[in-house]
């Protein structure tokens, strides 16, 4: 038995997850186990082409779409978001980050493409989520509730104007908004929808079959059911397959709205390892996988980040604090429990999708031992 089946076989049957698919792959060596089953009912057996909500490594896919029209010039890293998104043409900024929300000043600056792509936006989710800013956004991004329940983009841009900032535009990392904000400006400066944007740019190129914001009947008996760990210890069901993601949402997010299977995340990291094949140049993916934050802008992202670096649309590693974190690697998490990186200093991906969400910013444990096993290959 291999050590990552070994590893992820020891997390079902503790009752972590109820399957998981793991993946390890270096030029053609490509290493995949499924374990465990789709549901927590012990239904069909996880296979390695199950479809998982991947969530929040939906992120390195926008931004990628956003930097293919960098380089088409349609758009440029330092331009004003506001030609295109005219509903933030007039932020405004809490004086300090724990002032009451109507103790506000003008943004010094306007937003730029490259705020949005390094979440240096001035909106998103700090350390402290008590800060009364912080309180607002929560209103306005409520992750409680699925994409199927959110507003509209438009409307919910609208929505996200009346936030104050924490932050000044460039002034520090915040989670999670920029990457929504992508998908919106993708949008609106290609003129075609996100998902068909997606699709027709990215996926089919790549020949990622199984990735996008709804699963259509045809495959929905490979599509796990989604849970969360209850206070009890056991697994309570949030998603079952015929349901949030039976049909397009209403706000298809590129903060963490597709669905997707392992192997089609290994095209799209092939892609970056390949320099761009094609769709990108290898300058930006090389902005993509480096590290643009200053180390005090790391520090007070320490709860997300543990030390790291932030590229565009995931982190970058830039100090090997744990064994895993290679100088170069450049990747994210999702809530949902689903990981995926690129180590480019070795041409290594690793992805692991289980369908059991995260408690918290902190990395759950079977992700940690999937890293731990896979570190060095």
């Amino acid at each position: 038995m291999s050590d990552l089946r070994e590893t992820l076989i020891r997390h079902v049957q503790d009752g972590a997850v109820p399957g998981a698919v793991g993946l390890v792959a270096r030029g053609g060596d490509v290493e995949v186990v499924a374990v465990g089953s789709v549901d927590a009912g012990g239904g069909a057996p996880m296979a390695r082409d199950s479809i998982f909500r991947i969530a929040s490594i939906t992120k390195p896919i926008t931004a990628a779409a956003l930097l293919m029209l960098v380089d088409e010039g349609r758009i440029g890293l330092d331009d004003p978001v506001t030609e295109w998104l005219p509903e933030l043409a007039k932020p405004m900024v809490v004086r300090t980050p724990a002032s009451p929300v109507d103790e506000v000043v003008p943004a010094e600056r306007p937003v730029t493409v490259e705020d949005l792509l390094s979440s240096r936006t001035g909106w998103g989710l700090p350390a402290d989520f008590a800060l009364p800013a912080a309180q607002a956004l929560f209103a306005v991004q409520d992750h409680s509730r699925p994409f199927q329940d959110w507003p509209d983009p438009d409307t919910w841009l609208g929505l996200l104007a009346q936030v104050p900032m924490l932050h000044q535009p460039g002034e520090a990392w915040l989670y999670g908004t920029s990457s929504a904000l992508q998908g919106i400006l993708v949008a609106r400066v290609s003129g075609r929808a996100l998902p068909d944007f997606l699709a027709e740019r990215i996926f089919e190129p790549l020949g990622m079959r199984d990735t996008g914001f709804e699963v259509p009947a045809s495959k929905r008996h490979r599509f796990t059911s989604s849970y969360a760990p209850a206070e009890d210890g056991t697994l309570r069901l949030t998603d079952t397959p015929d349901g949030d993601f039976s049909r397009l949402p209403r706000f298809p997010s590129g903060g963490g709205g597709l669905v997707s299977t392992a192997d089609d995340w290994l095209a799209f990291a092939r892609m970056l390892l390949a320099g761009g094949q094609g769709l990108l140049t290898p300058t930006s993916v090389s902005r993509m996988t480096t590290n643009h934050l200053t180390a005090a802008q790391r520090e007070a992202a320490t709860l997300f980040l543990e030390g790291q670096g932030w590229g565009y649309g995931g982190q970058a590693d830039v100090t090997p604090i744990d064994p895993w974190n290679v100088p170069g690697r450049y990747g994210w998490i999702g809530g949902t429990g689903t990981t995926a990186h690129i180590v480019p200093p070795t041409g290594t991906v690793t992805i692991l999708l289980t369908q059991v969400a995260m408690t918290g910013p902190s990395p759950m444990k079977v992700m940690r031992d999937f890293w731990r096993c896979t570190a060095g290959r």
